[in-house]
């Protein structure tokens, strides 16, 4: 969380904003899930730079659906720090698109996040893929961006998996339930799918649960010092979009961990089929919250940790 890295990387701007506190949680900086929310937002200005006008109104034809989704934590953002986006497409086939959104602090240049969206070209109720346009290849293609070295992908790959999420397997693990519920209307974007922020925002709210599951932690305790943690990387894929009223369980396990990170599997499931909604993968770190730093795990802390690695854990 403390790398700064300036950056000047060119592609087109699709967002500018700000930090608000409402957004942040009890760590002190921006929720995970805003900048899955800022990143959306920032689609809607690449899918109009490629000619796709109108992909994310209501009554759209075709959008661009998300099915896989990289990020790479930089910088913290902190409540009232301004930020704007920039985007740019890093490869295009017959149907799919690979996107970069780069979150930069905008006073000093820095980034404060690396996201690569696989974006489908899409009917945007059927989710039926299809070509683009020989127009939209052609914008596409000029929107062109490359990854800058230090926000590339680090510890997780961006590899296609294949899924074997499940009920019945997560029961078997012994997955230990983060987080359940419901999905309101309010969840759900204009097509009536589960807003993108709703699955990195479900696990979010089970952390505190995490923490006692994976290093044996009270969630109701005080933190040793002003102690907490932070995630640095992540990667989530979508399997399938929930609607409003159906019901959701994040069913969470510890992957590995050694002296500086953890790394955590999320499966969000439906309790009603079984089947996977998405699957999530996390590098998450321990932080000092006064000197807004890493801190390294003990050799205690691991000991313990690694009776509760579940071995094999994938997405």
């Amino acid at each position: 969380m403390t790398q700064t890295t300036k950056t000047d990387p060119g592609g087109i701007e699709v967002w500018r904003g700000s930090v608000n506190a409402w957004e942040c949680d009890h760590m002190g900086h921006m929720n995970v899930r805003f900048y899955v929310s800022r990143a959306m937002e920032g689609l809607v200005g690449v899918a109009d730079a490629m000619g796709l006008y109108g992909a994310f109104r209501t009554h759209a034809g075709a959008t661009l659906l998300l099915k896989d989704q990289h990020i790479r934590f930089m910088r913290e953002a902190r409540p009232g720090a301004p930020l704007h986006m920039v985007a740019g497409v890093l490869d295009i086939g017959e149907c799919e698109a690979r996107v970069l959104q780069l979150l930069i602090h905008s006073g000093k240049g820095e980034l404060a996040a690396s996201i690569q969206s696989v974006v489908s070209h899409a009917t945007a109720r059927e989710e039926r893929p299809f070509a683009w346009s020989p127009a939209a290849r052609s914008r596409a293609h000029a929107l062109t961006i490359t990854v800058p070295e230090r926000a590339a992908p680090r510890s997780l790959s961006v590899s296609a998996v294949p899924g074997r999420a499940s009920l019945v397997e997560a029961d078997r693990l012994g997955l230990a339930l983060l987080s359940s519920g419901a999905f309101g209307a309010q969840d759900c974007d204009v097509f009536g799918r589960m807003r993108p922020e709703m699955f990195i925002g479900r696990v979010s709210d089970g952390v505190p649960i995490m923490a006692s599951a994976f290093r044996g932690n009270d969630p109701a305790a005080p933190r040793p010092g002003n102690t907490g943690g932070a995630v640095i990387e992540y990667r989530l894929v979508h399997r399938a979009w929930p609607r409003a009223g159906d019901r959701f369980e994040v069913r969470s396990g510890l992957a590995d961990v050694d002296a500086r990170v953890q790394r955590v599997v999320h499966w969000m499931l439906d309790p009603v089929s079984g089947e996977a909604w998405g699957t999530a993968e996390a590098i998450a770190v321990a932080l000092d919250l006064d000197a807004r730093k890493m801190i390294a795990n003990s050799e205690e802390d691991q000991a313990r940790m690694r009776t509760k690695v579940t071995p094999g854990l994938t997405l």
